[in-house]
Parts: structure tokens; sequence; C-alpha cells
């Protein structure tokens, strides 16, 4: 499998985003559905783990495309970007989902171990040995590479679903355990939006002639899809929880505990914000029953080691790595109150809430601004963009 590059440092992130950026305006437009395969990607970023981490932020990648093309030029590649904070603010607003989706999956990996039929299927399937064309190579680039084009995803999905009649759960499992860009929110709602439940009575259908339209000839399934399958049965979307206030900071000198959402701690802290102790933390493994790709966990690790780092250089201070456990006596022992960026729902908030610390949260303004406005479908969030943007005047990093 041919390499590509997915950097887990800030300095490899902006190295990405300054070669990818004269082609996010009519490139980015005309391109951005074709998959030609590995290495020959020239039209989409490969920006997806770097900006899940925040290693570089979405206001920078939308600073970056405006400066160079343009709002109207570069429309479709800031809709994408917003599309995953569009995700993060459904997600917030109906926590409930996710938890759903964890107990739906806790049922579905109990008659994977009890069901040796099913099991045969997952296999099979994972394992890239369907004989489906363009699944089981995207079920091995998957494994070997942590990363799938976006429409390769949508694909993969939708075959997982309808023509393998495998659990959704599993497969949203599947990909979260093997993903560099593995995030809650754009992961379960997007694996709903294929099923049909999500925007419900309404999935997404692979077809043999867009799969060998848009990979240019590589794959052609003709014969080998379920071209018309009912969507899944699902209930109702649960009502809407207002967002939770961010937290007001504490007088004094703080403790700064980064974690694997949010790893840009220069463009983090408030004014005056003394802080006095640095530590991180990651648990990848826990993002799933089943643990993680070893891939995966390098990956989270060094980027948390980057952004202590980074964070170190610019407090001053020596900033590791803890265990979750370690966490509460690391705080107990400087007598300080703990500050973090805000981990939005998913495993690390879940670890976190977990330890029974006080914790003090720092909530960007983008998402401040962006997560309340998930209330109804894209396309209405869609509309505000222009909105976002002019009030919050987006800017290319500076180094």
């Amino acid at each position: 499998m041919m390499n590509e590059e997915f950097p887990a440092d800030r300095a490899g992130a902006l190295r990405l985003l300054a070669d990818f950026a004269p082609r996010m305006g009519a490139d980015y437009a005309r391109g951005r559905n074709s998959d030609p395969g590995p290495g020959r990607r020239r039209d989409v970023s490969r920006l997806s783990p770097a900006l899940r981490h925040r290693l570089v932020t979405e206001a920078e990648v939308v600073g970056t495309a405006l400066a160079m093309h343009g709002e109207a030029a570069a429309q479709k590649f800031i809709q994408e970007v917003f599309w995953r904070s569009y995700w993060k603010g459904f997600l917030e607003l109906r926590p409930a989902l996710y938890q759903d989706y964890r107990t739906a999956l806790d049922a579905d990996l109990a008659r994977l171990d009890a069901d040796a039929a099913l099991r045969a299927r997952y296999q099979s399937a994972i394992s890239g040995r369907t004989g489906i064309e363009g699944f089981d190579a995207w079920a091995t680039e998957l494994r070997e590479v942590g990363w799938l084009h976006n429409h390769a995803r949508m694909w993969f999905a939708s075959i997982w679903i309808f023509t393998l009649r495998l659990p959704w759960t599993l497969g949203a499992d599947h990909f979260l355990r093997h993903l560099l860009d593995g995030d809650a929110a754009s992961n379960t709602l997007s694996w709903r939006w294929v099923a049909g439940i999500q925007t419900q009575g309404k999935p997404y259908v692979a077809r043999a002639e867009n799969i060998a339209r848009f990979t240019g000839g590589r794959f052609n399934p003709a014969g080998q899809l379920d071209e018309n399958p009912l969507p899944l049965e699902a209930p109702p979307l649960p009502p809407i929880r207002p967002l939770p206030p961010a937290s007001a900071m504490p007088a004094g000198p703080v403790a700064l505990l980064l974690h694997e959402d949010d790893l840009h701690p220069e463009g983090l802290l408030p004014p005056g914000l003394q802080v006095a102790a640095l530590a991180g933390i990651a648990v990848p493994e826990v993002r799933s029953p089943r643990g993680c790709a070893p891939l995966v966990a390098r990956h989270v690790r060094q980027a948390l080691a980057d952004g202590l780092g980074r964070a170190g250089r610019q407090l001053g201070l020596q900033g590791d790595e803890l265990a979750a456990e370690a966490i509460t006596g690391w705080a107990a022992g400087h007598g300080l109150p703990v500050v973090m960026p805000q981990a939005p729902v998913g495993w690390t908030a879940d670890a976190l809430i977990g330890l029974g610390l006080p914790l003090h949260i720092i909530r960007r303004d983008w998402d401040q601004r962006c997560w309340p406005l998930a209330t109804q479908g894209f396309f209405k969030f869609r509309e505000r963009i222009s909105g976002l943007i002019a009030a919050m005047q987006p800017s290319a990093p500076s180094a």
C-alpha cells in the first residue's frame, strides 16, 4: 500500500496545509468526490487527522482558504470544514445518541461473540475477503493506512449495511478502531446518515455505476450490490438539550490538562491565565470495547506529545502524559484547580467525567458559535456559514 502523509505534529500539519492551499478552490470543488487511489489524490487535503486533534484548527484551515481563494471560490472546501463543526454540535446538543450507539454496540458485540455465522461474515468484511470490487481494497487500506477517502467511506458503510447486512454499529466501531481521524460525532452520525436513521427514511445507497465513475474505473461492482434496500428503523431523534455553559476561569495559578481533542494550546488560553503545571491524557484504547489499532494509538500519543512539547515551550513547563488514574493525584499534588480545553461528547469526555475531579472547561469561540446552530439539518446550518465567517474572522496560521 503506497504511503500517504498524515502528520502527528503541528509542523507537519502546517506543511500539509500550505501544500494543499492552492487547491482549496476550483480544484477541490471539481475533484473532491473522485478517488483515484492512494498516492494519486491531489484534490483532497488529507488534513482530517490533524483537524481531529486540532494540530491545526478549523479557523486556521478556513482562514487559509479565504486568504488564498476567497469565500465564494473556496465555498465547497469551507463547507466541508464546517460539516465537522456541525456534527460536533449536533452530538453536543443530543448526547443521548452517542450513549444509545454504545449501548447498541455492546449488544451487537455480544451477538457477534455468540453467532458463528455473523462472526464469519464480519471477519470476511473486515479482512477484505468479501469478493466485492472496491470494498475489499478499502478494507485493506483502512487497516494498513488508517484513512479512507470520504466517498469511499460512504460506499463502504452502505455496502456493509445493505449488501452484507451487517449491523451498522459494528461497522462504525470498526472505523473508529482504525481511523486516524476517528471522532465520536463524525463517525457515529455519518454511519447513522448512511443507514437512513439520521435523516430518517433516506439511506445512502452505494451504486456500482457511481463507484466506477468516481474511482476512474478502478472498481465496478456491477451486479454485486443491493441497490434497492429498505432503510433501517430507529426511534426518533432525542430532544435537544441546551449547550451547557463553559466554565468561569479560576483566579490565580492553574494546572493545564491537554487531551487528544484539542492540541493547539497556543490559541487556547484566555489572557492572563497563570499556568503553573502541565500534563496530558490520551485514552484511544477506550474508543471501543475492543480497543483500537496500534497505528491509531501511536498516532494519538505522538500528537499529544507534540502538543505537550509546544505548550511546555510556551509556558516554560515540563508536561508529560499521565494515565487517567494518575490525574487526580497530579492535581492534588500541585494543589491547583485544573483547566482544560473542552472534550466533546465521546470517550475522552467520558474518561474525564469518570475521574470525579472538578474541571474548568475552556470552550473555543469557534465551538461556542457553531455548536448551538446544529439544531436541524446541515442545509439550515450551511445558511449561517457566511455570517459565522464574518463574526469570527478566521485567519491563516502565522506560524
